[in-house]
């Protein structure tokens, strides 16, 4: 296999963006990702998108998007992984470099939930579960599913409402400084705590909004990455896992064991330890589900993520900054761009591009992206590095 290297990077506005159609919404990402390299289209061998669909009108979006960027005569297909569906994207185009069938691929992101009203957003996330026994017999939706993650984790190790919230008031922190977050306005941790209960515990500013957005990379081989970019930003592993889709089949509930087993083969393909990630995007679709990544990537012990908030230790300065782009709670949660958005954050902070007041200190040259399917589903674990 291949070395596979990030060289273009690409991520629109994320928002309510009645403004374009879901070709449009792609294009913005795809040109930033190709002017960011200066690549031409003609070197792009394959392009493969991540959307979950079915939030917008158009049933085969990767032939649309293909078409509006002009790769008519370009092998595409559309991957879905739930809310992972953009890290299938990206590990899809690294084995198209990494195996020699492209020297150059591409992997965009993009969803258009807004489409729909929220009532029917909220219906179709909660048919991600079991259908046929969760969302038909129980009627559970997704603020749900991560209350029992939270109510587990309360119980077991003593997590508190506002070790919640604390996550939360980081997000939106940083999202402030974010000109392409959803939400650029800081919050207190007052007014998180006392916010509108969705499903106890968890609160309004304990889930991530629904969003439009879309994000897209370039991936080359060695010799073209040299030619492309200064910056390379090299995928030293990629580590992927699943669970069950039904909950009651879940040994218990204060962590994801889909995370876990992602993350051990990721550290094993990059030949690293957790301890030597510098900055890391965690799946933070609601603030419990961050507290629990720090914990089953082995940031920390289990049971010791409220701490790691508590103290300041996920943030710029902190031992392990994670979500300095404000994360899926502030920055934004278009299903299908996150993974990709999430390896275009990344790979900014290891070439030092963050925005003032959000660049972490990068000591090892190492980066991770965390990026969860479902409630547990699927999980992506990629570890990014400055180094070969």
């Amino acid at each position: 296999m291949r070395g596979v290297a990030v060289v273009g990077i690409g991520h629109s506005k994320f928002g309510r963006r009645t403004d374009v159609g879901v070709a449009e919404l792609a294009f913005e990402s795809v040109k930033r990702a190709m002017d960011d390299c200066g690549v031409d289209r003609k070197e792009i061998g394959s392009v493969t998108l991540g959307s979950a669909g079915g939030w917008y009108e158009e049933p085969l979006p990767a032939v649309l998007v293909n078409e509006y960027a002009g790769f008519e005569d370009v092998g595409t297909m559309r991957v879905e992984a739930a809310c992972a569906s953009g890290s299938a994207a990206v590990r899809s185009a690294y084995l198209s470099v990494a195996s020699g069938e492209a020297e150059v691929a591409m992997a965009v992101g993009v969803e258009k939930m807004t489409e729909v009203d929220t009532l029917t957003s909220v219906e179709l996330m909660g048919r991600s579960g079991s259908y046929l026994w969760e969302f038909e017999n129980y009627g559970m939706t997704f603020p749900a599913y991560y209350a029992l993650y939270a109510v587990a984790h309360m119980g077991r190790y003593g997590t508190t409402e506002e070790d919640m919230s604390r996550v939360a008031v980081k997000a939106h922190h940083y999202g402030a400084m974010n000109p392409l977050a959803q939400f650029q306005k800081e919050i207190t941790l007052e007014k998180a705590l006392s916010s509108q209960v969705v499903s106890w515990p968890l609160k309004l500013y304990d889930a991530c909004p629904i969003s439009d957005g879309s994000a897209a990379v370039v991936l080359a081989s060695e010799d073209a990455a040299r030619r492309l970019t200064d910056t390379p930003v090299w995928i030293r592993g990629i580590g992927f896992s699943s669970d069950s889709a039904n909950m009651s089949r879940r040994s218990d509930y204060v962590g994801l064991r889909a995370t876990a087993d992602a993350s051990r083969k990721a550290y094993a393909a990059a030949k690293i330890g957790p301890r030597d990630v510098d900055v890391a995007t965690c799946h933070d679709c609601f603030t419990i589900a961050e507290l629990m990544a720090y914990e089953d990537l082995g940031f920390c012990a289990k049971g010791e993520g409220p701490k790691l908030v508590r103290d300041g230790q996920t943030e710029v300065g902190g031992r392990i900054p994670v979500n300095l782009d404000g994360g899926l709670k502030a920055k934004g949660h278009p299903i299908g761009a996150t993974g990709v958005s999430m390896v275009v954050e990344v790979s900014k902070q290891l070439r030092g591009e963050a925005d003032r007041g959000r660049q972490a200190q990068i000591r090892n040259g190492v980066g991770l992206v965390h990026n969860v399917g479902g409630t547990g589903h699927y999980c992506y674990v990629t570890v990014l590095s400055r180094s070969r």
